[in-house]
């Protein structure tokens, strides 16, 4: 969970005092109340909070707690935390650096075994259980990877995010203007640091000849003279 918080007052100071309580400003408070109307469900030492008596006492000490504010600039600045955050809040269940090998009906990939000193190992599956696992990252419908909450909520997130700027006295970034898409294989070098211009055997770069039709049924196929 990543929350954005922030606490602006009228004349358009942000104080620590404030965002360690901030549920004594203005009356607000963070928590959430009991609703029967939610959709929860709680087992085995929970079981006591599905009634609102025993959620309120649960919540009880997390309202009195002050929160930790501490915040400093970046070392790499703003574009690196927001790569470094990127990379967990939109990466994949598998990244293609990580798959070693499709052939013999298989699906090589290497991964981390933990519990014998995170070294390195390669696992094979077949193509149904490889797709299975993947599958399982895939959220249901109705749900949401990321939901957008504080001054990115999406009902006002213009003006608060201008007014944020304001207040920082940061400039608003240029609207980007969409481009032409990139070929494929610039994208997969991109996103592989595999060159599929490359050619495997020598390294040189391989040119489009020409294109190799389909060969018809009890055909062998069309060979082309490179030589």
């Amino acid at each position: 969970m990543l929350p954005p918080f922030v606490i602006i007052r009228n004349e358009g100071h942000i104080t620590g005092r404030l965002l360690r309580r901030p549920q004594h400003h203005n009356g607000a408070d963070p928590w959430p109340t009991f609703s029967p109307a939610r959709t929860l469900a709680f087992f085995s030492d929970l079981a006591a909070l599905a009634e609102p008596a025993g959620f309120t006492r649960y919540l009880a000490p997390l309202r009195k707690a002050n929160w930790v504010v501490y915040a400093k600039r970046p070392f790499g600045g703003p574009e690196q935390v927001l790569a470094y955050l990127g990379r967990y809040t939109h990466r994949v269940a598998i990244a293609n650096s990580r798959l070693s090998g499709i052939e013999d009906g298989g699906v090589s990939f290497r991964w981390k075994d933990y519990r014998h000193h995170d070294k390195q190992k390669v696992m094979t599956l077949k193509p149904g259980e490889f797709i299975r696992r993947f599958l399982l990252h895939v959220l249901p419908d109705g749900f949401h990877r990321i939901r957008h909450y504080g001054f990115l909520a999406n009902g006002r997130r213009a003006a608060k995010l201008e007014t944020c700027r304001r207040l920082l006295a940061v400039p608003t970034p240029p609207i980007a203007v969409a481009g032409t898409p990139d070929d494929y294989r610039d994208r997969h070098h991109r996103l592989t640091g595999h060159d599929l211009r490359r050619c495997p055997c020598c390294g040189g770069t391989m040119v489009p000849l020409a294109p190799i039709p389909r060969s018809p049924a009890g055909h062998a196929n069309h060979r082309i003279d490179t030589s």
